[in-house]
């Protein structure tokens, strides 16, 4: 793997720089030995349950991210929270995580990546027993806080780490690895909503995946491995200042900026809409808590149906035509969840638009990927750059469903894919241009 220490020169004539691997001059010799053999290490997918590990580590992750989505009705009610404190929530978080997890996408590149991984793990279970025992909003906005940065070094370097081990088969591990994060999706409502039906609150749920957390970064303490060239013990300056300077230099290559801007836009209909649809249908189609944690659950259930398929999809087919396909029947389909007034049929909608929008995100983070090869700390780094202008959105829908209903606020959402309906590529690009 190239060191963010590379210098990538410019072509003549070039709009912005190009990253091309055979152009690429390496000025650490002892940290591309170290990255490598990390990623050997990684790579052996038959030999070793590391590559399992780095997907159980998402599905956990995104079994937290699932059950907190279907529990906002409930925490609200609990803590007594505003639509802006529920936007604050959704939005500070991130906002803060975006500069900090730079540096740990580039201390990825160039430092010890299991010691970050590792450490992020740590801190990752530790937010988990704080929410737990938040009484009040600050602490609850507290462990949100910790728990994102933790994120980023447990699961976005685990996520980096699989990449490396197989450069040219990007889109058939990210749509195994966004497979892994649809199954705990879908299974952090049914969760949720099995623990109400027992009586429980969402409180024992979170103490529950703190210990199932605590159990997976034991096996991950035990299978990541040490990189056979050890670093230093504390990161250089001079390194992580090459590795910030070449990820800036990287933001002026058309093709990179593309892609980061497209899985922003992309987030509306993901990410976003999902941290509202348990109160829409609670505030808007009036549901129960109980049932609207089912509803999220058909649509993430649908799209877990959605990302499986795609594992063989992607085998036989450009991964960006089935894309632009979607998009079009996405655009379609979310003014037909908005304005039909039958709730079962939001719900056969709402299922509709999960499968439809499965595979958008590994598509295109395989597209960044492909285009920064041997710098998966850097792509990191970069996404949470660009992820910067997208972190203020939750907080912009809190603020106009504050002002002028969740029903008129969710409208902004169509913004994902109209941009992606005007972004996308028309053609297949190489992608070192």
């Amino acid at each position: 793997m190239r060191g963010s220490a590379a210098e990538i020169p410019k072509e003549p004539n070039s709009p912005g720089t190009q990253i091309n691997p055979t152009m690429v001059k390496l000025s650490h010799d002892n940290l591309y030995q170290h990255q490598r053999s990390f990623l050997r290490s990684a790579g052996s997918q038959r030999l070793n349950p590391l590559p399992m590990i780095f997907l159980l580590i998402e599905f956990i992750d995104e079994l937290v991210f699932g059950v907190t989505e279907a529990a906002w009705p409930l925490i609200r009610d609990d803590l007594g929270l505003s639509y802006i404190q529920i936007g604050l929530a959704l939005s500070l978080p991130g906002i803060l995580a975006s500069f900090i997890e730079p540096f740990i996408g580039i201390l990825g590149d160039v430092w010890k990546r299991r010691v970050l991984i590792l450490g992020g793990g740590l801190f990752f279970v530790l937010s988990l027993f704080i929410t737990v025992v938040s009484q009040s909003y600050i602490p609850l906005l507290f462990a949100f806080i910790l728990f994102h940065p933790s994120s980023g070094a447990f699961v976005s370097l685990s996520q980096a780490s699989l990449m490396d081990s197989a450069p040219e088969r990007h889109e058939q591990n990210m749509a195994r690895w966004t497979f892994a994060g649809s199954l705990g999706v879908v299974l952090g409502p049914l969760l949720l909503s099995g623990f109400i039906v027992l009586g429980f609150g969402w409180r024992p749920v979170f103490l529950l995946l703190g210990f199932l957390s605590t159990l997976l970064l034991f096996f991950a303490w035990r299978l990541v491995p040490q990189a056979g060239n050890p670093s230093a013990d504390l990161p250089r300056f001079r390194d992580v200042f090459d590795g910030l300077r070449n990820a800036f230099n990287a933001l002026r290559n058309r093709q990179v900026l593309r892609w980061l801007i497209l899985l922003e836009f992309s987030d509306l209909m993901l990410d976003v809409f999902y941290g509202f649809l348990a109160l829409y249908f609670v505030d808007v189609a009036g549901f129960s808590a109980g049932n609207a944690a089912l509803a999220v659950a058909v649509w993430t259930g649908v799209g877990m149906l959605g990302d499986f398929l795609l594992i063989p999809l992607v085998e036989r087919i450009k991964g960006l035509d089935y894309l632009r396909w979607s998009v079009v029947l996405e655009l379609i389909l979310f003014p037909c969840f908005m304005l039909v007034p039958q709730p079962w049929l939001k719900l056969v909608i709402v299922g509709l638009m999960g499968f439809f929008n499965a595979g958008w995100y590994a598509i295109l983070k395989a597209n960044l990927y492909s285009n920064m090869p041997g710098q998966s700390g850097t792509v990191m780094a970069l996404d949470n750059v660009s992820g910067l202008f997208g972190k203020f959105l939750p907080l912009g829908i809190g603020v106009a469903a504050q002002a002028f209903g969740l029903q008129w606020a969710m409208w902004f959402l169509l913004a994902g894919p109209i941009a992606l309906l005007i972004g996308l590529p028309r053609k297949r690009l190489n992608s070192n241009v």
